[in-house]
Protein backbone atom coordinates (compact mmCIF):
# COMPACT_ATOMS: atom_id res chain seq x y z
CA UNK A 1 0.00 0.00 0.00
CA UNK A 2 1.12 3.17 -1.23
CA UNK A 3 0.98 6.15 1.19
CA UNK A 4 0.24 9.31 -0.21
CA UNK A 5 2.04 12.86 0.94
CA UNK A 6 -0.86 15.12 2.03
CA UNK A 7 -0.49 18.67 2.22
CA UNK A 8 -0.76 19.90 5.79
CA UNK A 9 -0.48 23.56 6.87
CA UNK A 10 2.58 24.95 8.13
CA UNK A 11 2.61 25.11 11.70
CA UNK A 12 2.07 29.05 12.78
CA UNK A 13 6.44 29.08 13.65
CA UNK A 14 6.94 27.54 10.25
CA UNK A 15 4.49 29.79 8.32
CA UNK A 16 5.90 33.21 10.62
CA UNK A 17 9.85 32.06 9.52
CA UNK A 18 9.03 31.66 5.90
CA UNK A 19 7.70 35.45 5.86
CA UNK A 20 11.62 36.56 7.01
CA UNK A 21 12.98 34.31 4.10
CA UNK A 22 13.49 36.74 1.77
CA UNK A 23 11.87 39.65 0.50
CA UNK A 24 8.73 38.89 -1.75
CA UNK A 25 7.76 36.44 1.14
CA UNK A 26 7.65 39.41 3.57
CA UNK A 27 5.88 41.56 1.43
CA UNK A 28 3.24 38.83 0.92
CA UNK A 29 3.09 38.45 4.55
CA UNK A 30 2.66 41.98 5.35
CA UNK A 31 -0.01 42.61 2.94
CA UNK A 32 -1.68 39.69 4.51
CA UNK A 33 -1.56 40.71 7.71
CA UNK A 34 -1.60 44.61 7.58
CA UNK A 35 -5.21 44.71 6.97
CA UNK A 36 -6.03 42.81 10.46
CA UNK A 37 -3.72 44.85 12.47
CA UNK A 38 -4.89 47.57 11.21
CA UNK A 39 -8.73 46.99 11.42
CA UNK A 40 -8.12 45.91 15.15
CA UNK A 41 -6.08 49.04 16.45
CA UNK A 42 -8.50 51.31 14.24
CA UNK A 43 -11.34 50.26 15.92
CA UNK A 44 -9.48 50.98 19.15
CA UNK A 45 -8.11 54.24 18.72
CA UNK A 46 -11.10 56.22 17.47
CA UNK A 47 -11.37 54.67 13.85
CA UNK A 48 -9.11 54.51 10.29
CA UNK A 49 -6.56 57.51 10.27
CA UNK A 50 -3.08 58.92 11.43
CA UNK A 51 -3.27 57.17 15.09
CA UNK A 52 -4.69 53.96 13.75
CA UNK A 53 -1.26 54.03 10.94
CA UNK A 54 1.26 55.15 13.41
CA UNK A 55 0.60 52.09 15.81
CA UNK A 56 -0.06 49.70 13.12
CA UNK A 57 3.45 50.64 12.21
CA UNK A 58 4.90 50.43 15.33
CA UNK A 59 3.34 47.16 15.79
CA UNK A 60 5.04 45.98 12.72
CA UNK A 61 8.54 47.26 13.62
CA UNK A 62 8.20 45.70 17.28
CA UNK A 63 7.20 42.11 15.42
CA UNK A 64 10.45 42.66 13.15
CA UNK A 65 12.39 43.17 16.23
CA UNK A 66 11.03 40.66 18.08
CA UNK A 67 10.16 38.31 15.84
CA UNK A 68 12.83 35.87 17.20
CA UNK A 69 10.55 35.87 20.51
CA UNK A 70 7.60 34.20 18.72
CA UNK A 71 6.84 30.66 19.98
CA UNK A 72 3.78 29.69 17.27
CA UNK A 73 1.47 28.85 20.36
CA UNK A 74 -1.34 31.34 18.70
CA UNK A 75 -2.02 32.32 15.36
CA UNK A 76 0.81 35.30 13.67
CA UNK A 77 -2.51 37.57 13.59
CA UNK A 78 -2.87 37.23 17.33
CA UNK A 79 0.34 37.85 18.46
CA UNK A 80 0.31 40.71 16.39
CA UNK A 81 -2.46 42.11 18.12
CA UNK A 82 -0.94 41.43 21.34
CA UNK A 83 1.89 43.81 20.23
CA UNK A 84 -0.63 46.24 19.47
CA UNK A 85 -2.14 46.33 22.12
CA UNK A 86 0.59 47.16 23.98
CA UNK A 87 1.33 50.15 21.77
CA UNK A 88 -2.18 51.19 22.49
CA UNK A 89 -1.61 50.78 25.77
CA UNK A 90 1.51 53.16 25.37
CA UNK A 91 0.00 55.49 23.30
CA UNK A 92 -3.16 55.47 26.00
CA UNK A 93 -0.24 56.36 28.77
CA UNK A 94 1.67 59.16 26.78
CA UNK A 95 -1.69 61.09 25.92
CA UNK A 96 -2.63 60.57 29.98
CA UNK A 97 0.98 62.32 30.50
CA UNK A 98 0.25 64.75 28.36
CA UNK A 99 -3.11 65.52 29.47
CA UNK A 100 -1.23 65.99 32.96
CA UNK A 101 1.17 68.29 32.01
CA UNK A 102 -0.68 70.88 30.33
CA UNK A 103 -3.36 70.83 33.34
CA UNK A 104 -6.55 71.66 31.31
CA UNK A 105 -9.65 71.22 33.11
CA UNK A 106 -12.42 71.07 30.48
CA UNK A 107 -16.10 71.78 32.11
CA UNK A 108 -18.28 69.42 30.91
CA UNK A 109 -20.45 72.14 29.46
CA UNK A 110 -17.52 73.06 26.77
CA UNK A 111 -17.32 69.34 26.53
CA UNK A 112 -20.92 69.32 25.27
CA UNK A 113 -20.51 72.51 23.27
CA UNK A 114 -18.00 71.20 20.93
CA UNK A 115 -19.60 67.32 20.73
CA UNK A 116 -22.55 69.06 19.84
CA UNK A 117 -21.27 70.81 16.97
CA UNK A 118 -19.82 67.39 15.69
CA UNK A 119 -22.52 65.00 16.50
CA UNK A 120 -24.10 62.76 13.97
CA UNK A 121 -27.07 60.76 13.87
CA UNK A 122 -24.83 57.24 13.33
CA UNK A 123 -24.32 55.85 16.66
CA UNK A 124 -20.93 54.32 16.67
CA UNK A 125 -19.78 57.84 15.34
CA UNK A 126 -21.79 58.97 18.61
CA UNK A 127 -19.78 56.19 20.86
CA UNK A 128 -16.81 57.29 19.37
CA UNK A 129 -16.97 60.62 20.11
CA UNK A 130 -18.03 59.92 23.54
CA UNK A 131 -14.87 57.66 24.10
CA UNK A 132 -12.30 60.43 22.24
CA UNK A 133 -13.90 62.76 24.70
CA UNK A 134 -12.63 61.02 27.79
CA UNK A 135 -9.52 60.92 29.64
CA UNK A 136 -6.56 59.11 27.96
CA UNK A 137 -6.77 56.20 30.68
CA UNK A 138 -10.33 56.00 31.51
CA UNK A 139 -10.86 56.12 27.50
CA UNK A 140 -8.15 52.95 27.51
CA UNK A 141 -10.02 51.61 30.80
CA UNK A 142 -13.21 50.99 29.00
CA UNK A 143 -11.35 49.86 25.32
CA UNK A 144 -9.57 47.11 27.11
CA UNK A 145 -12.39 46.22 29.28
CA UNK A 146 -15.35 46.19 26.59
CA UNK A 147 -13.89 45.53 23.63
CA UNK A 148 -11.19 43.06 24.44
CA UNK A 149 -13.04 41.54 27.34
CA UNK A 150 -9.83 42.01 29.42
CA UNK A 151 -10.20 41.84 33.23
CA UNK A 152 -9.25 44.62 36.00
CA UNK A 153 -6.51 42.62 36.91
CA UNK A 154 -5.02 42.36 33.36
CA UNK A 155 -5.62 45.96 32.93
CA UNK A 156 -3.97 46.98 35.70
CA UNK A 157 -0.75 44.78 34.54
CA UNK A 158 -1.14 46.65 31.13
CA UNK A 159 -1.15 50.26 32.59
CA UNK A 160 1.09 50.05 35.48
CA UNK A 161 -1.58 50.46 37.85
CA UNK A 162 -3.58 48.60 40.82
CA UNK A 163 -6.34 46.89 40.41
CA UNK A 164 -8.62 49.21 42.90
CA UNK A 165 -7.41 51.88 40.67
CA UNK A 166 -8.27 50.43 37.71
CA UNK A 167 -11.68 49.68 39.34
CA UNK A 168 -12.41 53.33 40.29
CA UNK A 169 -10.98 54.08 36.73
CA UNK A 170 -13.41 51.89 35.33
CA UNK A 171 -16.61 53.61 37.49
CA UNK A 172 -15.02 56.76 36.63
CA UNK A 173 -15.05 55.79 32.89
CA UNK A 174 -18.41 54.78 32.70
CA UNK A 175 -20.29 57.56 34.54
CA UNK A 176 -18.39 59.93 32.10
CA UNK A 177 -19.01 58.01 28.92
CA UNK A 178 -22.46 57.83 29.70
CA UNK A 179 -23.35 61.52 30.05
CA UNK A 180 -21.13 62.06 27.35
CA UNK A 181 -22.89 60.02 24.82
CA UNK A 182 -26.57 60.77 26.19
CA UNK A 183 -25.61 64.42 25.69
CA UNK A 184 -24.81 63.62 21.60
CA UNK A 185 -28.16 61.74 21.65
CA UNK A 186 -29.52 65.06 22.79
CA UNK A 187 -27.82 67.62 20.96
Amino acid sequence: MRMRATATPAAPIDEFRAAFADESAFAAWYARTLPRVYSFLASRCGGPGPVAEELTQQTFVEAVRKRRSFDGRSDVITWLCGIGRHKLADHYRRLEREERRQIQIVAEGRRREETSMWAVSDERDAIERALGGLPAAQRAALIFHHLDGMSTREIARLLGRGEGAVESLLARARTNFRKAYEGRLDG
